[in-house]
């Protein structure tokens, strides 16, 4: 029986991983078509990280808070370890001005999430606090930098992309929003069938769904470095955390609130998810991050599942 629910849960990060490809690959060309920014008709379907969204809020509903926190954490350590360490060895990523300003954001932003969780609770007026804090992010870069920040997957879309068919754009990215609304069920289901024991909900949490949720990213920030869009790939990677932080975990408590029965076991993952944002910003004083910083990146991510393991 247990087989079967990894396999459910196998099920859902693929369709998890497909449908936020297909929202991304299309999501330019329909907002062409429509006359309105990437930016705007991505958070009127699905914002700027909908797979960890999707997974945060079908975690509460199901009754699986420790899974909604732990996925919060997990995801936005991947980004930062794993895709900023992937991106790195790829090619040097620099610290821009605008870059700057989304870390400077990211780093209260996640002492936010922390300082609210910290009890084990999300209440809905503090998720409603942690989404109010997201409008002001994006609102005061916007107004800094007069246009829509690049944030998660929408940093990566090519806007020069050929329009097609505005239906058909319109109806794949509709897809890739159900898509990853149905693989967050069946992850969050397959780990609730697999145990109701909380610590190991927790476990699966913080490293399985926080990986598979985050991996969209990781596969994005290899595809941008590839391609020489290296900003794109740090921009992305600290406005997904600061998106993670805010509107992932408030939208979940939104849902219904969030309460754990131990909250001191998630202490120290809060601890190193601020970390994680922290040390590339260390790395990066030069201005870049090289080859060498993304080495130390991805050698600091095991580290961080055996501490959370352990």
């Amino acid at each position: 029986m247990i087989a079967l629910w990894l396999l459910l849960a196998a099920a859902g990060v693929g369709a998890i991983v497909w449908g936020a490809e297909t929202f991304a690959e299309h999501l330019a060309a329909a907002s062409t078509r429509l006359g309105v920014s990437t930016f705007a008709l991505a958070v009127l379907l699905a914002g700027a990280e909908p797979e960890e969204l999707a997974t945060a809020v079908t975690a509460s509903l199901r009754g699986a808070p420790v899974i909604a926190l732990a996925d919060v954490i997990g995801a936005n350590v991947v980004v930062c370890l794993v895709a900023l360490g992937v991106g790195a060895l790829i090619a040097p990523l620099p610290f821009d001005r605008r870059v700057r300003l989304y870390a400077g954001a990211g780093l209260p932003a996640g002492a936010l999430a922390a300082w609210v969780a910290w009890d084990g609770q999300v209440t809905r007026p503090e998720g409603a606090l942690l989404v109010i804090a997201y409008v002001v992010f994006v609102a005061t870069i916007w107004l800094l930098e007069r246009q829509p920040p690049a944030l998660g997957e929408v940093a990566e879309l090519d806007e020069d992309r050929a329009p097609g068919r505005v239906g058909r754009e319109l109806v794949l990215v509709v897809l890739g929003v159900a898509a990853m609304a149905l693989g967050a069920i069946a992850l969050v289901e397959g780990i609730r069938r697999i145990s109701d024991v909380e610590s190991t909900q927790r476990g699966l949490g913080l490293v399985v769904v926080g990986f598979a949720t985050g991996f969209e990213l990781v596969v994005l920030a290899w595809s941008a470095a590839r391609r020489g869009i290296t900003s794109a790939v740090v921009a992305g990677v600290v406005g997904s955390f600061t998106y993670n932080a805010t509107m992932t975990l408030g939208a979940g408590a939104l849902a219904r609130p969030l309460r754990v029965i131990d909250a001191s076991a998630l202490h120290l993952p809060w601890v190193l998810m601020v970390i994680a944002l922290a040390v590339p910003l260390l790395l990066s004083l030069r201005g870049r991050l090289d080859r060498r910083a993304g080495v130390v990146l991805l050698a600091l991510y095991p580290a961080f599942v055996l501490c959370v393991l352990s």
